[in-house]
């Protein structure tokens, strides 16, 4: 099935594990067959991934466009959901959902349900700033 997009002047995207960046107009595209596709609102950069649950997030990216570092990837992944729920006991069930998206190969679904577990992170952190202020 054919997937249309639309790109507005100057959005990036990455197809394939190639990124693309469209011109000064509009334009609109069709993929048709199946390849790993992120828009720029979905792209975490390497610099972005500066708390724990958006390291994860940025390793299932790598995971979905890079398949030659599979293996790696998921090494890296295993190791960091061990450290978050450790940490953070309360993130195992959004953690469990994830791992499962990880292991069925659905790494777009799995970044999803990741931007949940990052924003349930930063309720967490707030809830401590909050508390450690009120001391």
């Amino acid at each position: 099935m054919a997937l249309k997009i639309t790109l507005k002047p100057h959005e990036r995207l990455i197809l394939g594990g190639a990124v693309i960046e469209n011109g000064d107009a509009r334009a609109d595209f069709i993929v048709e067959n199946n390849v790993p596709i992120l828009r720029q609102k979905d792209i975490m950069g390497e610099e972005d991934a500066n708390t724990p649950c958006r390291r994860i997030y940025f390793v299932i990216q790598l995971m979905y466009i890079d398949e030659t570092g599979l293996v790696n990837h998921h090494n890296t992944y295993w190791q960091l959901v061990q450290d978050v729920v450790k940490a953070a006991p309360s993130t195992l069930v959004l953690i469990d959902q994830i791992s499962e998206l990880i292991l069925q190969a659905k790494y777009y679904q799995a970044l999803k349900l990741t931007r949940k577990l990052i924003d349930y992170e930063k309720e967490l952190l707030d809830h401590a700033l909050s508390s450690s202020g009120s001391v």
